[in-house]
């Protein structure tokens, strides 16, 4: 595993001519950032040894590298996920890799049903915490030497950069939810049972991703920052049917505010 992660790493380092410290995976809600980079340096990941490929409708299955304003990103377009079939250590593999090439900053955004009854569609919601529900750990099986066996998760969202968002979001008087992102395999949507079980056990959104790749950064030493759109309603006497397309929708119309807080705090990021 170890020796793959390198090899990886070691053709991308081949292929780019910049020496990112952020990273931002460009899941539902922040698609557009893509356009933002400039002087990018894109590479498929067909084309990169031992990289997996998204199955998923809507991720595109590359890796940008470039300029978000005067600061040097990696961007991931298209995520991995557990229900596609893969293994967690495949799902989190890019985070590890991303560990080779000097990643100190991970930014991530997800769609996820609102589980909170203050919820509505289309709200943004800065993650403060996780639920693991996944089937698999993805730090299952010998530790790699990134991080200790055991990792402390008391503060797997970087604190400061949730303040920073708070705080961009309020000058742009952009509205601005928080809470805790319970993660699970999916590739089902939630029924009303699960819904109000999940509730119950403290969760205000509930999605298919981020929570393996936010544990193996924090084993990584990686600081992250999450951020979830809102895209439909786990909540009694408000939910509906629901389809892909009705998730992506949703997502696109908050890629503005979201990409909006993403950008200025890369900016203050190059900044710092």
């Amino acid at each position: 595993m170890l020796k793959q992660i390198q090899e990886t790493a070691s053709y991308i380092k081949s292929q780019i001519r910049t020496v990112p410290e952020t990273a931002i995976i460009l899941g539902s809600g922040l698609g557009k950032l893509a356009e933002e980079i400039t002087n990018a340096h894109i590479i498929d990941y067909k084309d990169i040894p031992h990289f997996p490929v998204s199955t998923v409708e809507g991720h595109s299955g590359r890796l940008i590298f470039g300029y978000l304003g005067e600061k040097e990103v990696m961007a991931m377009q298209g995520r991995f996920h557990y229900y596609e079939g893969y293994s967690m250590k495949e799902v989190t593999f890019p985070i590890r890799v991303m560990r080779e090439l000097g990643i100190k900053t991970l930014f991530v955004s997800n769609a996820a049903g609102g589980t909170n009854p203050s919820f509505e569609i289309g709200d943004l919601m800065i993650i403060t915490d996780h639920i693991n529900f996944f089937p698999e750990h993805p730090l299952r099986g010998k530790n790699i030497s990134y991080g200790p066996r055991f990792p402390d998760m008391s503060e797997a969202y970087d604190r400061a950069l949730i303040a920073k968002a708070q705080k961009i979001a309020a000058e742009k008087g952009i509205t601005i939810r928080e809470g805790v992102y319970l993660g699970t395999q999916g590739p089902t949507y939630e029924t009303p049972a699960e819904y109000r079980m999940f509730a119950r056990w403290g969760a205000d959104a509930v999605g298919m991703s981020t929570v393996p790749e936010v544990i193996v950064a924090n084993h990584c030493g990686i600081r992250v920052f999450g951020i979830s759109v809102i895209t439909d309603l786990g909540v009694e006497g408000k939910i509906v049917e629901v389809s892909h397309e009705e998730v992506q929708q949703a997502a696109d119309a908050a890629q503005p505010r979201m990409t909006a807080i993403m950008k200025e705090m890369i900016r203050q990021e190059s900044e710092e």
